[in-house]
């Protein structure tokens, strides 16, 4: 890897001496878990209001967010890092979506190597915690309620991203999940980079870590039982109707979880 905060092709959290009770009290718990999330929530918050919130800053409390998430006992399996920026120019990350953890993780791993943004939902640019977080980061967004305006979206906005050389992270799941339904895997992202003429990088993950919240989603319960695995995929051009790619997206992501349950 050239730079950022990862470098090797993979990374595994080191293994720890055993915690003392007071540790696994403090740490290990959803409550301090919590309190660092709304601390480095309301941090960002501020920054993007002030208009300084940039492509640093944003890996940077992506990274904050990293730690915590390992002091709190979560363990990650990261590989195939070095396929980020095995072609030149920008790419577009298709991505199965489990929980708010990629989301939050995805953006120190890659943005420090190549300029990068979110397909988002327009309720998180409305959102009264993450509009001025997510409206900085300039994404793509979607309203899920009108495919062809959805469509629309992703096929212009992306294509202009692209264009600026900022590659895209997209998850063609309707909403997230824990259990992955290949039915439910979408072709917008194999066709928006057969209109714009960018490789694919797909990305498997398996967040269960961090679940969701019955109130609050990005609030919800964590499982540190729960290996948290991110595996970045060869980058493959899309050619014809883009069916072959997208089912190989999803064999990609259906094999990984299969390895790691």
């Amino acid at each position: 890897m050239e730079k950022g905060f990862f470098r090797s092709e993979s990374y595994r959290t080191p293994v720890k001496s055993k915690p003392s009770l007071a540790d696994r009290l403090r740490y290990n718990s959803r409550l301090y878990f919590t309190l660092k999330y709304a601390y480095i929530v309301f941090k960002t918050r501020s920054l993007a209001r002030k208009g300084i919130y940039h492509d640093k800053e944003w890996a940077e409390s992506s990274y904050y967010i990293f730690r915590f998430i390992e002091k709190s006992g979560g363990v990650f399996d990261i590989t195939g890092m070095e396929n980020i920026l095995k072609h030149d120019g920008p790419v577009l990350f298709i991505s199965n979506h489990m929980s708010t953890l990629e989301t939050m993780i995805l953006p120190c791993i890659i943005s420090p190597l190549r300029r990068v943004t979110f397909v988002v939902k327009e309720s998180l640019v409305k959102h009264p915690l993450f509009k001025d977080v997510m409206l900085s980061r300039n994404p793509v967004v979607v309203g899920r309620s009108d495919p062809r305006k959805d469509f629309e979206a992703v096929m212009g906005g992306g294509t202009e991203l692209f264009s600026n050389g900022i590659s895209v992270i997209i998850f063609p799941q309707s909403t997230r999940s824990v259990d992955f339904k290949a039915e439910e895997f979408n072709s917008i992202g194999v066709k928006l980079a057969k209109k714009a003429g960018v490789p694919v990088v797909p990305i498997a993950i398996k967040t269960d870590f961090w679940g969701n919240g019955k109130l609050i989603k990005e609030l919800g319960p964590i499982d540190c039982r729960k290996t948290i695995h991110i595996k970045f995929g060869e980058p493959f051009t899309v050619s014809g109707n883009g069916r072959e790619e997208n089912n190989r997206i999803i064999s990609f992501i259906q094999d990984s979880l299969k390895e790691w349950i």
